[in-house]
């Protein structure tokens, strides 16, 4: 299944500005909720208004696409990445994929064989093996395969195909052993979603104690994404301290994923534990600037922190992405409104100047007080 590298939690619809910003913005927060068709058609305005975000409106376009399974012009979209910008892990990726679903397995070989030197998934080296393996390249499949179950060892997927491949090259026993262990994956995998259940019940009606001792089952140190749900179940019923551990490893174990930084730096915002915040925030926000959510949440660390002129820079950016998220435009008013009235106590009057005009757009009929 794919693993896509948006973040964005639950988002408003932005408004009608037509800025490039404004689109990637909101294709960005169409992509993270599966609405495709959405995301394309603003990835696509972003495009008509700046052809040159390559990487920051093609790419994504193609990943829409690719999504709502029209595979002809999502490796167009692909392939204009690559001939614009150069060869990168995750064109590599979806052009493999691609490569799969249409048969040309020598291609798909190629291109996975490409993105797993930099795999920008987890799933990298299991759709290589698939490749291997319709390729009659059953010692690359065996290869590739392994390699996935090492990096997710419950994917009942890959240890199938590897039964698949044990039993073409005639080990029987192997073969049947494999099987076995994407069964048992299979049940662990039905269990947990019950357990899941059963954890979120107990923690909004049970003792808390008790609550907190069942719902620990789902705690697997090796495990990112069950910790990040782990941690996301405590934080829905408000129990902040105990979310942490889960989310903080979580977070070291895929430092390059948004999500996980997301979670934990907001974890530490609720707590009121703002400079601990501040780290992964920054991080994230450097890596992908362009995700609304990710910028409001580090400008409002930085505001607690009175860290304004660098809260401005990046709640500004926010409000770029998304100018109606309320939240958003209050926190940017009220950094904007600081800022003016301290340059106007520093003798700095054009600066001030600029901020209360800048803070009066953001309240069209509303203009602050000096």
């Amino acid at each position: 299944m794919l693993r896509l590298m948006a973040v964005a939690l639950a988002a408003l619809a932005l408004g009608a500005a037509d800025t490039a910003d404004a689109h990637l913005g909101k294709g960005y927060q169409d992509l993270q909720q599966e609405r495709y068709e959405e995301a394309a058609g603003e990835f696509r305005a972003a495009l008509r208004i700046e052809p040159k975000l390559v990487l920051r409106a093609r790419f994504p376009l193609g990943v829409a696409l690719f999504q709502m399974k029209q595979n002809a012009d999502a490796r167009r979209e692909f392939e204009a990445v690559r001939r614009d910008a150069g060869d990168s892990p995750n064109v590599a990726y979806y052009l493999g994929r691609l490569d799969l679903l249409d048969g040309n397995y020598a291609s798909a070989v190629r291109n996975l064989t490409k993105a797993a030197a930099h795999p920008p998934f987890p799933d990298t080296a299991y759709y290589l093996g698939v490749a291997c393996f319709k390729q009659d390249d059953l010692a690359g499949a065996e290869k590739w395969l392994q390699e996935a179950a090492h990096i997710d060892p419950r994917d009942a997927l890959a240890a199938y195909q590897l039964g698949m491949v044990y039993r073409k090259m005639g080990r029987e026993t192997e073969a049947r052993q494999a099987f076995a262990q994407s069964a048992e994956l299979r049940r662990r995998d039905t269990s947990e979603s019950e357990l899941r259940t059963e954890c979120a019940q107990k923690l909004a009606g049970g003792p808390r104690a008790e609550a907190r001792a069942f719902c620990q089952q789902l705690y697997d140190p090796n495990d990112a994404a069950r910790l990040a749900m782990l941690g996301t179940i405590y934080g829905e019923h408000g129990d902040l301290e105990d979310a942490l551990p889960p989310l903080e490893r979580a977070a070291e174990l895929e430092p390059q994923s948004p999500q996980m930084q997301y979670n934990l730096a907001y974890t530490y915002y609720r707590l009121g534990r703002y400079a601990e915040a501040r780290a992964p925030m920054a991080k994230a926000v450097e890596r992908w600037p362009d995700i609304f959510q990710l910028n409001s949440l580090y400008g409002a660390v930085l505001a607690k922190l009175g860290e304004d002129t660098e809260a401005h820079r990046v709640l500004v950016r926010a409000h770029e992405l998304n100018a109606r998220d309320s939240a958003t435009t209050e926190l940017l008013y009220a950094v904007t409104l600081r800022l003016a009235r301290a340059s106007q106590s520093a003798g700095q009057n054009a600066e001030a100047d600029r901020y209360f005009k800048e803070a009066a757009a953001l309240r069209p009929g509303e203009p602050p007080k000096p």
